[in-house]
């Protein structure tokens, strides 16, 4: 039986990780850094650093959960991912597919909405009723960079979204190892306190722009900038 479970647990982490090794022939929207669609590219080739160091800018997003007592709900990426494994980030990072046409739809970012629905069931079994395009408030964007571990890096046009309410999880262990709901005040120590590494994205936004924005969940409308692409590469 010891045995028998071993293999499992083998067949099991090869068939995540032959998910995710498909999942890098997606076709991401390649923008310019005005976050205008300019073509498309595989995710590989989107997240393969280049000997010189660069990356093909692309389209993303990053969803922000909050449950009715304001707790933000946190995932650490399963160990089968191909970039960032094992890391602790924000609700769900994702990117809207350019072969879905759906997720092209850029009035009133439409496709983003769409996109991080999407993500939102596969990743963590959210059921999409729950999830619907008006449901997600859009705050800002964020453009940055990051090498990764040398050969998976990020550079990307990331979506801020935000999602309140209470909602049903189902977790996909091929993406998500872990999730936890975490409050404002104990914030910090969790980030600090934490062997496990923190997403480049989710550390710019924690550090540059979460706290406020949380300590305004009441009024957040009043912080959203849609004509500003904050830099941090």
């Amino acid at each position: 039986m010891v045995a028998l479970g071993v293999m499992l647990r083998l067949l099991q982490r090869v068939s995540s990780r032959s998910l995710q090794e498909a999942a890098l022939a997606e076709r991401c929207i390649v923008v310019n850094e005005r976050d205008h669609i300019v073509g498309d590219a595989s995710k590989q080739d989107c997240h393969k650093v280049q000997p010189d160091g660069s990356l093909i800018l692309h389209r993303a997003f990053s969803v922000f959960l909050f449950n009715s007592q304001n707790e933000l709900l946190l995932q650490k990426r399963s160990p089968q991912k191909i970039t960032f494994p094992g890391c602790v980030t924000n609700t769900c990072c994702s990117h809207p597919l350019h072969e879905i046409v759906d997720e092209r739809e850029e009035t009133d970012i439409l496709g983003v909405r769409r996109a991080a629905g999407r993500r939102l069931n596969y990743e963590l079994g959210i059921p999409l009723e729950q999830t619907s395009p008006e449901k997600f408030q859009y705050l800002t964007r964020i453009h940055y960079h990051d090498l990764g571990d040398g050969q998976w890096g990020e550079h990307e046009i990331d979506y801020i979204l935000f999602l309140r309410g209470d909602v049903a999880l189902d977790v996909n262990t091929d993406e998500v190892s872990e999730v936890q709901y975490v409050s404002r005040d104990k914030l910090d120590n969790f980030l600090k306190n934490q062997h496990a590494p923190v997403t480049p994205w989710f550390r710019l936004i924690a550090r540059h722009h979460l706290p406020l924005w949380w300590d305004n969940l009441h009024q957040i409308h009043k912080f959203y900038d849609h004509s500003t692409i904050h830099r941090y590469c």
